[in-house]
């Protein structure tokens, strides 16, 4: 099947209002900044965002929140280099987050993809993150019980990709790309190139196709750290 659309338009195109979004990326590195640019222009609002963090300066995931298109924010790092747009957000009391210790935030969206509804982890036993949550003692230790995090649709940025969609990625862009594009019902991608059938080693595939929709071409994307050094607001 070939998976390839003509834009980041068309692949968002069907992002509806209240969508679960996951949005790949640590930081920049991998970061998918012209399908986030594209839903900004498809106009769907109410999303609740699945990301390492809110957003730097006013592009990508910030420009999103932004735009007051974002509900609700499920990360690990709210306030990281350039906060500004979601921290003035949330004390306004315009968007709601749920933080997540970054560890237990890849192993809730793993779990997802895996199909394992629930698991436990040490990491926020005795805080605030853990209240209300199931707690059991193995071999004399309290864990804390969390569940698996999926979502309608992720966005994400690859390297290379063929018609079918495998993909793989660049370096650190590979991040929380893989196991969110495991997670979502849809997943979209941004290439960087899409190259013929073949024209991946097998090998070297990280993502296979069957975790993949829909397929896009961005030979020059942006980079998020550059915009903003450059004063770049979206939209």
């Amino acid at each position: 099947m070939d998976k390839r659309l003509t834009s980041p338009a068309e692949a968002v195109a069907g992002i509806k209002d209240g969508a679960v979004v996951m949005i790949g990326g640590f930081g920049g590195s991998g970061a998918p900044i012209e399908l986030i640019h594209a839903l900004i222009d498809q106009g769907a609002k109410d999303l609740t965002v699945i990301n390492n963090n809110a957003g730097n300066g006013h592009v990508g995931i910030a420009a999103l929140i932004e735009q007051k298109r974002v509900a609700k924010m499920i990360c690990s790092f709210p306030r990281s280099a350039d906060p500004v747009v979601f921290t003035e957000a949330y004390l306004a009391g315009q968007i709601e987050l749920e933080l997540v210790p970054q560890g237990t935030l890849a192993e809730r969206i793993r779990a997802g993809g895996a199909g394992i509804p629930a698991f436990y982890t040490p990491t926020s036993f005795g805080t605030d993150l853990a209240k209300g949550k199931p707690v059991e003692v193995f071999e004399g230790r309290p864990y804390v019980q969390e569940r698996w995090l999926k979502a309608d649709f992720a966005l994400i940025k690859a390297e290379a990709a063929d018609p079918h969609g495998n993909l793989t990625y660049r370096m650190a862009a590979r991040n929380f790309n893989p196991i969110m594009a495991m997670a979502a019902t849809t997943t979209i991608v941004q290439a960087s190139r899409i190259v013929p059938l073949g024209g991946i080693d097998p090998e070297q595939v990280v993502t296979p196709g069957i975790f993949v929709d829909h397929v896009v071409e961005v030979a020059k994307p942006a980079q998020e750290e550059e915009l903003n050094r450059a004063g770049a607001v979206y939209p």
